[in-house]
């Protein structure tokens, strides 16, 4: 990095907000393309939150103003996308960015620029270990996702041959990385390895290999359209192990593509149910989220977005009336099991993951039910 822009960094980093400003934070995500239900979903969940505090005030005074841009899910689109939210929108920190080879292309933009980001919609390792001092996961990792899949799977199940379909990038890479080290710690190994291209359905070549493997069960890295293509093609090929995948391909969407074809498809979750009302986080969230759209469904994925803007919150009431990104950054770091309704978050210096738990469901009857085994 040129020294002007190490200056500019550590220059921005402290940088504070005049009394009378808005609180403003921006999101780069699909709007548009394939990947767009997640994007937007991670968006409404965040608004939820926020506009929840402004109708009591907002944060110390100020009102909360989420900025969105479309990426649609392409890497260099989220790099220009973050320029403009740091350069052109002026935000304070960013939030509620979806996917990891987005998440890694936008990141060195807000690292020099001294902006944090809290709850990306990925669960790679990149982004947790080493730990990175301005960014904050709120969600478990692909590594937690996939040795549940693999723990319950194996045990439950008793399969030995466990393939892998997933995106040909770091997201899919990532998801894969999880499953060798999960089976690998039960002395497996991936049966076979097939792959699609971000932003296509292009599945068959894929499936050809995952199939010719002959696998007692597959685990699937990607958003909903192509995991669809891929179950849909896989079934009418007369695959009929168990197929699972992990939370990011984005739960009511892929029903919403299937129909009933979804069914027995398991997933991992890395919130729980948007329906359990037992949990105060999430009937919270079913009141915010009605007051912002009307007519939208809980889903897993705007409950995501809704914990993370709920976790940003948290952050920001800690960092005082007169907030830096400085302050907002120790703030975050000093979290520790800070209780959102049910659901406990954590950060230190070292640790860049609120939340470690990992729920798993299967989809029966159009709904994602929570299940404790797969027998």
């Amino acid at each position: 990095m040129p020294k002007l822009s190490i200056l500019f960094a550590a220059l921005a980093l402290c940088t504070g907000i005049s009394a009378a400003d808005d609180l403003r934070i921006g999101q780069a995500c699909a709007l548009e393309g394939p990947a767009k239900e997640l994007g937007i979903g991670i968006h409404l969940g965040l608004r939820a939150a926020f506009e929840e505090a402004n109708a009591t005030g907002g944060m110390h005074g100020r009102k909360l103003v989420l900025i969105a841009r479309d990426d649609g899910y392409d890497p260099d689109k989220c790099v220009d996308a973050t320029a403009k939210l740091v350069e052109e929108d002026k935000v304070f920190c960013l939030a509620g960015f979806v996917g990891t080879p987005t998440s890694k292309a936008a990141l060195p933009i807000a690292t020099e620029a001294g902006v944090p980001v809290v709850g990306l919609f990925t669960g790679a390792m990149f982004l947790r270990t080493p730990p990175q001092k301005l960014v904050f996961n709120v969600r478990a990792s692909y590594e937690d996702e996939t040795e549940l899949l693999v723990e319950r799977l194996t045990t439950d199940l008793g399969a030995k041959r466990i393939a892998v379909f997933h995106q040909n990038d770091s997201f899919g890479q990532a998801g894969l990385s999880g499953t060798t080290k999960a089976l690998k710690k039960r002395n497996l190994a991936v049966a076979s390895t097939g792959t699609f291209e971000r932003n296509t359905v292009a599945v068959q070549t894929g499936l050809a290999i995952v199939k010719a493997a002959n696998p007692d069960a597959i685990i699937m890295v990607g958003p909903y359209k192509p995991i669809a293509a891929f179950v849909r093609e896989a079934r009418a090929t007369g695959v009929t192990c168990p197929v699972a995948t992990v939370s990011f391909v984005g739960t009511e969407s892929l029903i919403a593509e299937l129909g009933v074809a979804a069914d027995g498809v398991i997933i991992s979750q890395v919130v729980p149910s948007p329906s359990d009302q037992a949990l105060p986080v999430v009937k919270s969230y079913q009141a915010a989220l009605t007051k912002v759209q009307a007519d939208a469904k809980p889903s897993y994925v705007t409950l995501e977005g809704y914990v993370t803007g709920r976790v940003l919150l948290v952050g920001l009431d800690k960092a005082g009336a007169d907030p830096t990104r400085e302050k907002l950054v120790s703030s975050l770091e000093s979290l520790k099991d800070q209780d959102l309704g049910g659901l406990q978050v954590s950060f230190g210096p070292d640790r860049r993951q609120g939340l470690s738990k990992v729920w798993l469901t299967r989809i029966a009857a159009g709904a994602a039910a929570p299940v404790d085994a797969l027998k």
